[in-house]
């Protein structure tokens, strides 16, 4: 039950800061021996994380309704990394990156992507540039965040920074694109609820949602309050710090 709640509090808030929710949940598991480190448990979080978004941006989600543009872009942008994800699931391949060396160069490497990122002029509103070119370009880098410690929110603040939007706008429309593929991974994650006979199982992946839903929903709304004035270099410079502490423990 510990575990459980270690591993909510941990995706609940590094989900949607630019600092990967996947490779935080790796090594803390890794490090303190946790038991509960199938791909299932970090599923079930992600469930947690998609129905805070969806509370969180619940008249944006009505506005799909009665703005079908803004739909579109949002569900077309969304489809390379639900693809591309969805193959890589199926062959077995991300579990074969999980392991320390991956982790620290892309913590490290999209660290320094982050900042170069976030040194762009505040240029482009959402509500007029973002377009369906702009949502096909930084869903596209999404299928990046499918590496751990790329950080699907922090790739997508990177992609929507060098297209000039401000961070506010950038973290909104990373979280927006992150709407259909949380719903794809919870579908993902029901299926195995539905199917696992272990009656301890499933209890524990109700409670990691529970958990993970009210760390996630406070996370995204403090993140974006401090984005309104601060920059993200407070990010920049701890994947920075973690990805060489990292690569130090993994070459030793």
């Amino acid at each position: 039950m510990i575990e459980i709640f270690v591993l909510s509090l941990i995706q609940g808030i590094t989900e949607f800061l630019p600092v990967s929710s996947s490779s935080h949940l790796i090594i803390v598991s890794e490090f303190l021996n946790f038991e509960n480190r199938k791909l299932e448990i970090d599923v079930s979080l992600h469930i947690g994380s998609f129905f805070a978004v969806i509370v969180f941006f619940r008249k944006d989600i009505f506005n799909f309704i009665s703005n079908k543009d803004l739909f579109l872009k949002i569900f077309i942008g969304s489809l390379p990394v639900i693809l591309v994800g969805y193959i890589l699931v199926k062959l077995n391949l991300i579990d074969q990156m999980r392991n320390t060396k991956v982790i620290g160069w892309t913590t490290l490497i999209f660290g320094i992507l982050l900042y170069l990122s976030d040194r762009s002029k505040n240029k482009n509103k959402f509500e007029i540039n973002f377009t369906l070119k702009s949502a096909v370009l930084i869903g596209s880098l999404q299928i990046l965040s499918l590496i751990p410690g790329v950080s699907r929110s922090g790739i997508s603040i990177s992609g929507a920074r060098f297209l000039k939007f401000n961070r506010y706008d950038s973290a909104k429309i990373a979280f927006l694109l992150s709407i259909p593929t949380l719903a794809a991974v919870s579908i993902y994650g029901l299926s195995n609820l539905i199917k696992s006979d272990s009656y301890n199982f499933s209890f524990l992946l109700i409670f990691s949602i529970i958990l993970s839903f009210l760390f996630s929903f406070l996370t995204i709304k403090y993140f974006l309050k401090y984005i309104k004035t601060f920059s993200l270099n407070i990010f920049v410079i701890y994947r920075i710090i973690l990805g060489l502490c990292l690569l130090i423990l993994a070459y030793l």
